[in-house]
């Protein structure tokens, strides 16, 4: 009976650490899920993506320049102010969009000139040709 015992915890101590490993991890080491986004922070987003890329064309698309009457009054439609997107974390947002539209400037360029071009398929004229000096 004690070889039983014994024989017992001694498998219990060997298997113990395996089926630990094999556990499902602790809910509290999962991350949070995220609450959903608002529309208002969708607006937030797609004016400091605009203000991203708007930056990457004044500064990188030697074809193309943003109307920056035009973007005003898109963000103003958005319910988002110049103000709102010259700070904090809209500044920083639209800072990622240009670093991630500069890592294919010639395709950047083009998709800008595409979609917000004259004929521009999602916002029209929101990028104009530059003019020659």
């Amino acid at each position: 009976m004690r070889r039983l015992l014994t024989a017992g915890l001694l498998v219990a101590a060997l298997t113990a650490p395996a089926l630990a490993q094999t556990a499902p991890p602790d809910a509290a080491a999962a991350p949070e899920p995220r609450p959903p986004e608002t529309k208002a922070e969708r607006q937030r987003n797609s004016a400091a993506k605009l203000a991203g890329l708007l930056y990457f064309v004044q500064n990188a698309c030697p074809d193309l320049k943003p109307d920056y009457a035009r973007f005003k009054d898109v963000v103003a439609g958005l319910g988002v102010t110049l103000e709102d997107l010259s700070a904090g974390d809209l500044l920083l947002r639209s800072r990622a969009y240009t670093e991630v539209y500069t890592k294919d400037t010639p395709g950047s360029c083009a998709r800008a000139d595409t979609n917000f071009g004259a004929a521009g398929s999602t916002i029209p004229n929101l990028v104009v040709k530059r003019t020659a000096p």
